[in-house]
C-alpha cells in the first residue's frame, strides 16, 4: 500500500522572496519522482491569474511538470483521470467556503480522496491547508473569523496564519474553548505540517523562527503547546 501524504502549510508557501522556496522544494521531494507532475487548484480565488502565475513562477524553478485545474473556465471532461495522473496536488488560498462548494459540485472532493488513497501528495497553504481537516478557522465571510466544516481527511481542526494575522490566535483559542471547533493544530506562516497517513510526522519551515502549535481544550480553558519546526534552510 502506498503511503498517503498531506502537507498543510500555514501560509506563505510560495514566498515573495523568489530565493526562498524551501517549502515548495520539500513538497515536491515527497513525490519521490525525478520530474513529478504537479497540479495547482486555485478555485479559492476563482481561478484568478495572480495565484496561478505565482504557482508557475515558483514551481517552474524546480524539475517538475506544473499544470493547473480550471474550475471557472473549460474544466477537463475526465476530471477523475486528470487528477489521478498527477504526482502532487497543490491548493492555493482564498475563500475556503466557496472553494469547497465548487469542489463538491464537481465531485472533486471524491477525486481528491481517491488521489490521496493512491499516494498522490496533497497539500497547499491557507485555504489549501484547512480544507483537509475536519474543520478550520476561516475568513471566508466578512466580519469576525468563523469556524467551518471541511473535508475531514485529517482529524481535528486547523488554523493557518497563526503569527501573521493578529486575530487568528485569540479566535482559534476561543473557538476551541467554546467547543465551536475540536482541538487541533495551528501553523505560523512558512510552516508545513506533514502528515503521513493521518498522523503528523514532521513539522518543517522555510523561516527560522516559525513553529506549529497544538491547541486543545483542558477543563474550562485551552492549552497551547509549541511544536518546534525543523528549519529547511539549515545545512
Amino acid at each position: 500500500m502506498k503511503k498517503k501524504h498531506i502537507i498543510a502549510m500555514g501560509g506563505a508557501a510560495i514566498q515573495l522572496d523568489p530565493d526562498n522556496l524551501l517549502l515548495v522544494d520539500y513538497f515536491l521531494k515527497q513525490t519521490r519522482k525525478p520530474n513529478p507532475r504537479v497540479c495547482f487548484i486555485g478555485a479559492a480565488h476563482g481561478d484568478a491569474d495572480a495565484g496561478r502565475l505565482r504557482f508557475y513562477a515558483g514551481f517552474s524553478r524546480f524539475n517538475c511538470r506544473p499544470t493547473h485545474l480550471p474550475l471557472f473556465a473549460r474544466t477537463p471532461c475526465d476530471l477523475a483521470g486528470f487528477i489521478l495522473e498527477q504526482d502532487a496536488i497543490f491548493v492555493g488560498g482564498g475563500n475556503t467556503r466557496s472553494m469547497l462548494a465548487v469542489w463538491r459540485e464537481w465531485e472533486l472532493d471524491r477525486h481528491l480522496q481517491a488521489a490521496w488513497d493512491s499516494g498522490i501528495v496533497l497539500g497547499g497553504a491557507s485555504a489549501g491547508s484547512i480544507c483537509w481537516f475536519e474543520s478550520g478557522v476561516t475568513d471566508s465571510v466578512a466580519g469576525p473569523l468563523t469556524a467551518m466544516p471541511c473535508l475531514g481527511f485529517l482529524a481535528g481542526s486547523n488554523c493557518p496564519h497563526y503569527d501573521s494575522e493578529k486575530l487568528r490566535r485569540p479566535s482559534y483559542r476561543r473557538m476551541v474553548t467554546r467547543k465551536l471547533l475540536a482541538g487541533g493544530i495551528a501553523a505560523d506562516d512558512g510552516v508545513g505540517l506533514h502528515f503521513i497517513g493521518t498522523r503528523l510526522q514532521h513539522v518543517v519551515s522555510s523561516l527560522p523562527r516559525a513553529a506549529a502549535w497544538r491547541v486543545e481544550k483542558s477543563g474550562a480553558r485551552t492549552i497551547e503547546t509549541k511544536l518546534p519546526a525543523r528549519y529547511l534552510g539549515q545545512r
